[in-house]
């Protein structure tokens, strides 16, 4: 998985492509993670449109996200998911959490 990061106007910008699984979960949260503790941005958007495949881990990735944000005062929203994703999305029932915009 190639993780795409852009930081601007106290805005993170994530960006993975390829398949979110539970292989690669875990790197991209901690990737995340590093970022958001290096900029302390106040808004962070998981711009989803490069993800092919998602399963729960994503799920994870996006709580794990929000959480961190709220703790900062912030906020996460999730951006551009493709068919496949947005499935696993709004079977989580996540979009009362984060805001997801299509």
């Amino acid at each position: 998985m190639d993780i795409g990061f852009e930081y601007s106007a106290r805005t993170l910008t994530v960006a993975p492509e390829g398949e979110l699984d539970h292989h690669a979960a875990k790197p991209l949260m901690n990737a995340i993670g590093d970022r958001i503790d290096t900029y302390l941005p106040s808004q962070c958007v998981l711009d989803l449109k490069g993800l092919t495949f998602m399963d729960s881990s994503g799920i994870a990735v996006i709580l794990k996200t929000y959480k961190r944000m709220k703790e900062l005062g912030g906020q996460t929203w999730v951006e551009n998911a493709g068919r496949q994703p947005m499935k696993v999305i709004s079977m989580s029932g996540i979009e009362r959490l984060v805001k997801i915009v299509y």
